[in-house]
């Protein structure tokens, strides 16, 4: 059994990044613009953003941070946005997500301008995703492919199963592992909370990926032997011996699924770490992207 550590993949991506933003910085080009919107006090949203601008910095790119109160006005929050669209020098924008209930996630996520849509949810994005053209892709599933191609890990000809099928994770992996590229060319099963013959499905893959939200869902008696299984699922669980208060759990027993498994994902230090530095590549390529 083998960890995927996000540490280190996340690591040589960001070395990547830096030395290619320092050669445009050399070549008198202006590097990378990421602009984040946060809305509100959610604590796992500031940690979030906090640590996108933490890496925007240590790579060389520029970032900008704007914050709204939790009560902001719908009209406020999309004259923001406009105002990063029609700025020339930011190449990315991000809006941290939850929204405050008053406000229409799909509605502002549409606002953003396609070639700076870097989180990848944008339909434009979505729509060339699905026909195999070059689009931002989200984060996430981004960053699970990058692992996948760092550890070099055979998929062609694979049964991967995703479990979740949210616009953010389980809909674009099933659609990246399914395309004719290297990591990609599998089998996919695109399971959810209505899939009656999961644990018999998931008995089946070869690669499995975890992406529902309930921690320790995925158990020894779901995995079979030599199976890779990477877990998106990030948790806060109460925990009384930790001075937090709390631990984050993933989707999967790791105790007792990792003996089983070929490559497995940890909780914290896995999937996770990848999002920040798939977003970076994203951005990176929006850049690009604008000066071409």
């Amino acid at each position: 059994m083998q960890i995927l550590d996000g540490k280190i993949v996340s690591q040589s991506v960001k070395d990547q990044l830096k030395i290619k933003t320092d050669f445009l910085k050399a070549e008198g080009k202006k590097p990378p613009h990421l602009a984040a919107i946060l809305i509100g006090n959610n604590g796992a949203s500031e940690t979030y953003v906090a640590s996108k601008v933490k890496t925007c910095n240590e790579i060389g790119f520029k970032s900008t941070l704007m914050r709204f109160e939790e009560s902001i006005a719908e009209q406020e929050l999309i004259a923001a946005i406009e105002q990063l669209n029609s700025d020339a020098d930011v190449d990315g924008i991000l809006v941290q997500l939850p929204l405050p209930e008053h406000i229409d996630e799909q509605k502002i996520i549409s606002l953003i301008h396609p070639d700076k849509d870097v989180d990848g949810f944008h339909p434009v994005s979505v729509g060339r995703l699905v026909q195999g053209l070059p689009a931002f892709i989200p984060a996430t599933p981004y960053g699970i492919m990058l692992m996948l191609e760092h550890y070099k890990i055979a998929t062609t000809g694979k049964h991967a199963v995703v479990i979740g099928r949210s616009n953010i994770v389980g809909r674009p992996m099933s659609i990246l592992l399914s395309q004719n590229t290297n990591p990609g060319n599998c089998t996919v099963t695109l399971c959810h909370s209505r899939t009656g013959n999961l644990k018999e499905l998931c008995l089946q893959a070869d690669i499995i990926v975890a992406a529902l939200g309930k921690p320790g869902f995925l158990t020894a008696d779901m995995v079979k032997e030599n199976a890779v299984v990477i877990d998106v699922g990030i948790t806060r669980v109460p925990d009384a011996s930790k001075k937090s208060g709390f631990a984050i759990k993933g989707d999967v027993d790791f105790e007792h699924v990792a003996p089983k498994c070929s490559y497995i994902t940890p909780v914290p230090g896995g999937v996770g770490l990848m999002t920040i530095g798939a977003l970076m590549m994203n951005t990176y390529n929006a850049a690009q992207q604008k000066n071409r």
